[in-house]
């Protein structure tokens, strides 16, 4: 996928055409694009355009200059992108700005980074982001070292903007950059989940971001097999059941979110996980309440479009009618209950699949339910796994079930959906993700973190010669501070740890996020540090496994608790009263391993892993078992934490 700005050309042909010949394109594509408040944006270009065409004047004419050029991942537009043989220059205008704020370099680094991540013609190649600011003072500032792809934010006033482009060009030295075709290179944002549910939301269609990630075919492929599967069961009027597999990262949420949004009017999404709902629901109603509605009513559509599960059954176990929704998407579908916790916890007569299964099978005409299946994730008891959905459906012909061949391979017995494959089982392979796409830079971090939750140091290792993006630390503090330095633009950083690592309370790390407080969990994810401290960023309330899981942040700082240590292999605790307890079920083994498999996947860029050194006068915090911990880690091929300096908030870097 390409992206186009608004108007392009080179700096010779910002030269020879007239700046109202320019502001009429952009003019024209402002209508085309629905652009409220024309008026004052003509304004904005009218006095960009003056202070660019004088700043390019004596620059190589054969560079290119390019307006409004879009990002989709962030909904927005980039006032300008100039791109050079040495460098690509972001460049942000604030027209009557009276100061270098920090939300305006946060913003302008964003679009730098954003573009380094994603644009196929900027790899390799420095970025430099600037921020021109109309009606501010100068300052005097030094240049950087440019080692880093993107630079920290330049500043400059609109009279020295012209000097900064020039000791641009004396100072960087060539670089192997198409300034012919950089328009035309791929582009391939990858939404985080949030962004991606809000743009399927807004838009009601599911193209940008079934394009967006087009170098993952799979991701598209598995996209359109489940709606394929939808149009097939509308046009014969078939239930029909689609197990969406994959890995942790590989973006089964996402081919939920199409499925909800891309399918038809009034489709569902539907999760146990009622952090995601709470985190969801709100992003989606404060984009909403960004156009003409108000909050309350966003809010209010925005529980139609996002359910819980429970709810959902509740809602509809007990009535003759079907409900509301043709299509359902399942969330975690291996995470459904079986009939004994049904019973004992709700007072239901079965399983949650054979539930689901029956309330869906109302309808007269047609039905489907969309399971996603995420492997290794199941974190609390009653959790059945695929197994529960295959006895259900044995008992009920009349579903038409399409899955991947893994449903019947798997070596788990709770994972095999069925021992032998039924004949109303259509195999279809595109429906299993085994790409990662949450972790951007380093495809080999899921398979690294399961061969070190296997305890295959060696397989970990040889994973780690790929690239991955885990580092360990034994300090607390260089883990926030590395976090800080990490997380640029308005990259989000927080902190996790699992609920068993009771005893991080004793170096101030308190494992009790209140998960089911929508308020809690929607301020961590949605709010910023320093204008909120209870955003994740303020790097002070760790999320746990239940608050995190399904949901992910740029930069992990994971706090390496006592109830997962290494002694040899992996040994699994629980903390009761004043000492370390050894549960032998294998069922708590399993929970606690793929509590810490949750933590080690939520990050899209790097994790900061964070060791204690523990404290020999305290026989619950043993420092032989941390040491052992992190060297194991480290053995595996994680990385150690450099020391890092962070950035002064205020105008650091940059030139006038």
């Amino acid at each position: 996928m390409t992206a186009r700005a608004w108007w392009s050309g080179t700096l010779d042909d910002v030269r020879t055409q007239p700046g109202e010949t320019i502001l009429e394109r952009l003019a024209l594509r402002a209508i085309e694009a629905h652009v409220v408040n024309r008026e004052g944006q003509l304004r904005a270009w009218r006095w960009q355009l003056a202070h660019l065409q004088h700043a390019l004047a004596i620059l190589p004419p054969h560079w290119r200059l390019l307006l409004e050029y879009p990002l989709l991942r962030l909904e927005r537009r980039l006032d300008a992108v100039l791109v050079t043989e040495r460098a690509i220059c972001v460049i942000e205008f604030k027209m009557g700005a009276t100061a270098f704020t920090a939300a305006d370099r946060a913003q302008v680094e964003d679009y730098a980074l954003d573009l380094g991540d994603f644009h196929a013609g900027c790899r390799n190649a420095v970025i430099i982001p600037i921020l021109v600011a109309g009606e501010a003072p100068a300052r005097r500032q030094l240049w950087p070292l440019l080692w880093h792809a993107v630079a920290h934010v330049f500043e400059a006033t609109p009279a020295k903007l012209p000097a900064l482009l020039v000791d641009l060009q004396a100072r960087l030295p060539p670089a192997a950059i198409d300034i012919d075709g950089w328009e035309e290179a791929p582009y391939r944002p990858v939404p985080t989940i949030i962004e991606a549910a809000t743009m399927l939301y807004a838009r009601h269609g599911v193209r940008d971001i079934r394009d967006a990630r087009a170098d993952v075919t799979n991701l598209t492929t598995t996209s359109d097999a489940v709606l394929a599967a939808i149009a097939d069961a509308k046009r014969s009027g078939a239930c029909i059941i689609v197990f969406v597999t994959g890995i942790p990262g590989a973006g089964k949420t996402l081919c939920g979110l199409n499925a909800v949004f891309g399918a038809e009017a009034g489709a569902v999404f539907l999760t146990g996980n009622l952090p995601l709902v709470h985190v969801l629901r709100e992003a989606l109603a404060r984009d909403a309440a960004h156009g003409n509605a108000s909050l309350r009513q966003a809010r209010q559509n925005a529980q139609a479009a996002v359910q819980g599960l429970t709810g959902f059954v509740r809602d509809n176990v007990g009535r003759s009618e079907p409900p509301h929704e043709h299509v359902v998407v399942f969330d975690e579908a291996q995470r459904a209950w079986d009939a004994a916790y049904g019973a004992r916890k709700f007072q239901l007569h079965d399983s949650e699949a054979g539930l689901f299964l029956d309330i869906m099978s109302k309808h007269a005409d047609y039905a489907v339910i969309v399971a996603l299946v995420g492997n290794g994730q199941e974190i609390n008891t009653g959790e059945a796994g695929l197994r529960e959905w295959g006895r259900a459906l044995a008992a009920r012909p009349r579903w038409q079930v399409r899955a991947a061949p893994c449903v019947t391979a798997a070596n788990d017995p709770r994972m095999r959906l069925f021992d032998r494959a039924p004949e109303n089982l259509t195999m279809t392979p595109a429906l299993h993700l085994d790409i990662a796409v949450r972790q951007i830079r380093a495809p080999a971090g899921a398979a690294w973190v399961d061969a070190v939750l296997r305890g295959a140091r060696d397989e970990a290792a040889d994973n780690a010669t790929q690239g991955i993006p885990f580092y360990v630390t034994r300090s607390l503090d260089a883990m926030r501070k590395g976090l800080r330095a990490l997380a640029r633009g308005r990259r989000r950083a927080g902190l996790v740890c699992s609920t068993g690592a009771r005893r991080l309370v004793a170096e101030g790390i308190w494992p009790d996020f209140p998960h089911l407080d929508a308020d809690a969990i929607a301020n961590w994810f949605l709010k910023r540090w320093p204008d909120d401290v209870r955003a994740s960023d303020a790097l002070e309330m760790p999320a746990t496994e239940f608050a995190c899981q399904g949901l992910e942040l740029d930069y992990v700082g994971l706090c390496w608790g006592g109830d997962f240590i290494w002694r040899g292999g992996w040994v699994t605790r629980k903390f009761a009263g004043t000492a370390w307890q050894y549960p032998k079920g294998m069922d708590a083994r399993a929970f606690r391993t793929n509590t810490y498999r949750v933590l080690l996947t939520r990050a899209r860029y790097e994790t900061i892993i964070w060791v204690p050194m523990g404290d020999a006068a305290d026989k619950t915090r043993e420092p032989a078992l941390f040491d052992d911990t992190a060297d194991f880690l480290m053995a595996c091929g994680a990385m150690t934490l450099p020391e890092v300096e962070v950035p002064a908030p205020e105008g650091s870097l940059g030139f006038i």
